[in-house]
């Protein structure tokens, strides 16, 4: 028997003035003239989007939600390369340790998923420089949160460029080239357009990687193969990871739009995916990205609640009864 977590990104639809994604941009940055003034702002912003985080675990603990994604754009321009000089983590160690305490002491999970523009197949070594750089931000965020940081970070394999079975294996060459310590953050996700679970199921096994099975991408790329025949290499690849396998939960917004995101998760697509995998591990942890957020969430709990096989442990998480 699984017991399935559910989990949401970033945001909530309930919460006012609680966005943890506030930013300033570059333009904005350089036309402040006095330079530590610029610089005391981007700080400022990101004590608030720390703070809202906290507000927003809180949010998760009233409803019972232990599994959350927290946004990468906690601090503004951190990784931006006109300002490499600047620490930006010190003014924030105390607010990012509140925030990795209050996870710990309620026992959530969080991850993170950097922006598309982390790709470690890149043939450009300035892109692949800058992705290392993305996911070394990360890394620090969860080390000043006082979070384990194995196996926190999720993103896709990169492009196709002009050869997709030569990029697969530059993915594999580049990765001798991440630190360690980067490497260890590191979760990778079928994608919706380029690279297939089968493609990325190669990759993982082959640099022990834990997969992050995203079912509506699978859906939207593959080439006939049937997700349920590689799923026991799925759970595979968390053999060594201290977290439980992880997995994505999303539905079509339309058949036109296939590939975009819905408001809500479809019931009867995600228990088809529950009943096939039930009982192949121990806990499933199932990330729901739904343009609504939490209230995807609410809403799926209450349709599960109607299903008689259904039987809710709490109020985020279940167990499917044969």
């Amino acid at each position: 028997m699984t017991l399935f977590r559910l989990g949401y990104v970033a945001m909530s639809v309930n919460l006012q003035n609680a966005s943890p994604s506030q930013t300033m941009t570059y333009k904005t940055f350089t036309k402040i003239r006095d330079p530590e003034a610029a610089i005391r702002k981007l700080e400022r912003i990101a004590k608030a989007n720390i703070h809202s985080c906290l507000r927003l675990l809180k949010h998760n603990k009233a409803h019972d939600i232990k599994f959350f994604r927290l946004s990468s754009r906690l601090v503004p321009l951190a990784t931006h390369e006109e300002l490499q000089g600047w620490d930006y983590v010190s003014p924030i160690k105390e607010d990012l340790k509140s925030l990795g305490d209050y996870a710990e002491e309620n026992r959530m999970r969080l991850d993170f998923h950097p922006d598309h523009f982390v790709v470690l197949n890149s043939p450009d070594q300035e892109i692949f420089k800058a992705s290392v750089k993305v996911l070394k931000y990360h890394y620090l965020l969860l080390h000043e949160m006082g979070i384990d940081p194995t196996h926190r970070c999720v993103f896709h394999l990169g492009g196709r460029y002009a050869d997709k079975e030569k990029s697969l294996e530059r993915f594999i060459d580049n990765w001798s080239l991440v630190p360690k310590g980067i490497q260890k953050v590191v979760m990778i996700e079928n994608d919706d357009t380029s690279y297939t679970l089968e493609n990325c199921l190669y990759v993982c096994e082959k640099l022990n990687i834990p997969l992050v099975f995203d079912l509506h991408h699978h859906l939207a790329n593959h080439n006939g193969e049937a997700w349920e025949d590689y799923w026991e290499r799925v759970v595979g690849t968390w053999s060594h990871s201290p977290l439980p396998v992880k997995m994505h939960i999303s539905s079509p917004k339309n058949k036109k739009e296939f590939k975009s995101h819905a408001d809500f998760v479809d019931v009867e697509m995600f228990l088809d995916f529950v009943k096939k995998v039930n009982g192949s591990t121990g806990t499933i942890d199932c990330m729901i990205e739904a343009k609504q957020k939490d209230d995807a969430l609410f809403q799926l709990v209450e349709e599960l609640k109607e299903h008689p096989n259904v039987s809710m442990e709490t109020e985020s998480t279940f167990i499917w009864k044969d």
